[in-house]
């Protein structure tokens, strides 16, 4: 049963991997493998839970005669529902700061990027949305961002040629943006969730290798272009009864947000609970001020128009389902004594993180970066106490391992778009082939990654 597990894991991965090619949606995909393969394992739970958690069990039954209910009930409450606990912590997350997204942008909040990126040298246009998108990455989730740049760059050049190095510019700087910080990316969250790391020694340690990624293939794409653009000038969208809101006040909204944001690291190094709550309470707080700025369109029950489009509001649910179906997906491969059995073999035949990490890239430029990052970071747990070995010590809280899986996973993701959920955005807006993506800009991407891979290598000798 456990190879079937497994066998049911590897499927969807290679679903997952060839999503571009199948068009079989990667969450749906994600919530199948994670139901099935829970399912199979309740199935001979007796198996699982006298070879895993013999002594919990013993302790649950209190005495009681050992049925074959009594097992389900004790794999439902001790052991499936603290899986649903991590994934619902990332999950939550999402849904806060997405629908704190949706709400500075329909309000217009972002609006002022438009009129700044307006500019007929090539260059300079390339820079400032790979600059606005790398910054808002590192706030908000990498396929919200993606699709918000994509939008403005879409409405702004007309030739196609030249959108397909703009969008992809906008791709590996979401990528690389998120892989900064802990909010930015779910698995940075997850690593900040199950305390691997923590948020300013985890962006510190990061800085620099990221900024080499990015850099890098944005400064070779530019070389792509020519001196001019074709810029097409647009009025403003017609916004309805959506907003009524002065320059002020959605300047007032975007510090609620953004700001409040970035306040949740401090939010969680004081109370020690999960981000995700700190996330609802930035939430509630700018819902308050929404409310009040457009008390007037609220009284009158107007209905708002959404310029948020609905494509993306299908795509950030799909993204949630899919984060939740691989967390639980993976979670019952781990109590099958699968992953710590994997963990050994690599100690054993490879005892090197630095390789394991070029392994999660190569995986990564096929797989989803979160389902690579993920299952990687299942293989160790945290080590509490570190011995002398330094080995050990990488495995530590803000031990190097961590950052190499997520830093490897995130900018790989860039030197094939069907690596991230931000290249398959590029690819279905824009068309764009995957052969093409990785002629002409995997190839760019590739060689900042390893440049920021070799800083980070050198960082930690030195």
């Amino acid at each position: 049963m456990t190879l079937i597990i497994i066998a049911i894991l590897i499927v969807c991965y290679l679903l997952i991997a060839t999503e571009w090619l199948t068009n079989v949606n990667k969450a749906a995909v994600a919530i199948f493998a994670c139901a099935v393969g829970w399912v199979l394992y309740i199935c001979y739970g007796s198996d699982f839970v006298m070879r895993e958690h013999q002594g919990d069990y013993v302790d649950f039954l209190n005495g009681a005669v050992a049925t074959s209910t009594a097992v389900k009930y004790y794999i439902a409450q001790n052991i499936f529902l603290r899986y649903v606990g991590k994934a619902a912590e990332i999950v939550l997350f999402l849904l806060a700061t997405m629908t704190i997204t949706e709400i500075l942008h329909n309000n217009g909040c972002f609006d002022f990027l438009t009129p700044w990126v307006r500019t007929r040298k090539s260059h300079k246009l390339l820079w400032m949305l790979a600059v606005f998108t790398l910054i808002i990455s590192a706030n908000l989730d990498n396929l919200t961002t993606t699709s918000l740049m994509l939008v403005i760059m879409h409405n702004l050049v007309s030739q196609r040629r030249q959108r397909m190095i703009y969008g992809s510019a906008v791709v590996i700087s979401a990528n690389v943006g998120g892989a900064l910080t802990v909010i930015g990316d779910p698995a940075g969250l997850l690593l900040w969730n199950i305390g691997a790391v923590t948020a300013t020694n985890y962006s510190m340690s990061l800085l620099l290798p990221c900024l080499l990624a990015w850099v890098v293939p944005v400064y070779l794409l530019g070389r792509m272009l020519p001196d001019r653009v074709e810029i097409e000038w647009r009025p403003m969208p017609y916004r309805g009864d959506d907003t009524n809101l002065n320059v002020w006040q959605r300047l007032l909204m975007l510090f609620v947000g953004i700001g409040g944001l970035w306040f949740i690291p401090t939010f969680h190094n004081i109370t020690k609970l999960s981000p995700f709550l700190g996330a609802l309470c930035v939430l509630s707080v700018l819902w308050i001020v929404n409310e009040i700025f457009n008390h007037r369109l609220l009284d009158v029950d107007k209905m708002t128009e959404r310029r948020m489009p609905r494509q993306l509001q299908y795509g950030v649910l799909q993204m949630m389902l899919f984060v939740m179906g691989m967390m639980l997906a993976v979670g019952v491969v781990e109590e099958t004594g699968a992953v710590r059995w994997l963990a050994r073999v690599c100690d054993t035949h490879l005892h090197n993180v630095w390789i394991m990490g070029v392994i999660a890239g190569v995986v990564s430029t096929v797989l989803d970066n979160f389902a690579t990052s993920l299952s990687f970071f299942s293989l160790y747990s945290v080590v509490d106490n570190p011995e002398a070995n330094s080995y050990v010590a990488h495995f530590a809280q803000n031990g190097y391992y961590w950052k190499i899986i997520a830093y490897c996973a995130a900018v790989a993701g860039n030197i094939l778009a069907a690596g991230s959920l931000s290249g398959l955005a590029l690819i279905k807006m824009e068309h764009i082939h995957v052969g093409w993506f990785f002629r002409n800009v995997g190839l760019k991407a590739l060689l900042g990654a390893s440049l920021g891979l070799a800083v980070m290598a050198l960082i930690y000798l030195v």
